[in-house]
């Protein structure tokens, strides 16, 4: 386990993004509420002018035979029979969709088509939030000291938001097939950057997949405590935080207390 002391300066810092630099909880609720509406809607539009349509008179509509519960469920099956793609949001839910709209009766060419155009709505939805207010000011100070990276498991593209800037590195482990907690994504963002786990924190909000994979590591940890569970068993290394807009002071404290080894000179 990790016992560390003291530490060598931090040179590189890698940042979760769901639920660290923005609220997901409500960009997401409203994400998967609007799109399997609009598909319901949409579906049952193009159906009612369409000669396929014909089959499908008396029948109920989409999200009646098959109501948001039943997509969500759907989803949590492939992850448990595909566990490599558990981390791969994307490819679920797509798959997920096919799967629903032929059991609904669509031909499969058609259902990809729905299922394709279904999750491009939602990724628009998906990327349409706002990081918190202290978030893109903190990273422009950061950036110019700091090595930055991201790691996510979520589908969150960065190059759809402003704060790509900020990351020359990003890593989408969930497409990888390495979803944190697995240490894979944070040593290939570290091998990126340049840097090892000495010299390195990771910023996120899960004690599961971002605090214990970046301890073990090696790698001193920003909590984000955005449940407020004020565990008493921190480790040496983990630091907790109750906001994003604390970690400058935490760096300062760190970086201005270091007592760095001789062999990292």
């Amino acid at each position: 386990m990790n016992a560390m002391t003291h530490h060598a300066r931090i040179e590189a810092l890698t940042f979760d993004l769901d639920d660290t630099l923005w609220d997901n909880r409500p960009v997401m609720e409203h994400a998967e509420s609007t799109h399997y509406a609009w598909l319901d809607t949409a579906l049952a539009d193009w159906l009612a002018a369409a000669p396929l349509g014909e089959l499908f008179a008396g029948h109920d509509r989409y999200a009646q035979r098959f109501p948001l519960d039943a997509y969500i469920e759907r989803r949590l099956a492939l992850a448990r029979r595909y566990p490599l793609r558990r981390g791969d949001f994307t490819w679920l839910r797509e798959r997920a969709l096919v799967e629903l709209l032929e059991e609904y009766g669509l031909p499969r060419s058609a259902a990809h088509l729905w299922a394709t155009a279904a999750i491009g709505h939602f990724l628009t939805l998906r990327h349409t939030l706002t990081p918190y207010p202290e978030a893109i000011p903190l990273l422009d100070a950061l950036r110019q000291r700091y090595a930055l990276a991201a790691i996510t498991n979520g589908n969150a593209d960065l190059k759809r938001l402003e704060l790509a800037q900020h990351f020359p590195v990003v890593i989408a482990a969930g497409e990888l097939l390495a979803p944190k907690p697995d240490a894979r994504p944070f040593l290939a963002a570290l091998a990126r950057l340049g840097s090892r786990p000495a010299r390195a924190l990771h910023v996120g909000d899960s004690w599961k997949e971002d605090v214990l994979p970046a301890w073990r590591l090696g790698m001193q940890v920003a909590w984000i405590d955005k449940h407020d569970e004020r565990r008493t068993d921190l480790p040496p290394g983990v630091h907790r935080l109750g906001h994003i807009r604390e970690l400058t002071a935490l760096l300062g404290r760190l970086n201005g207390e270091c007592r760095e080894p001789v062999s990292d000179r």
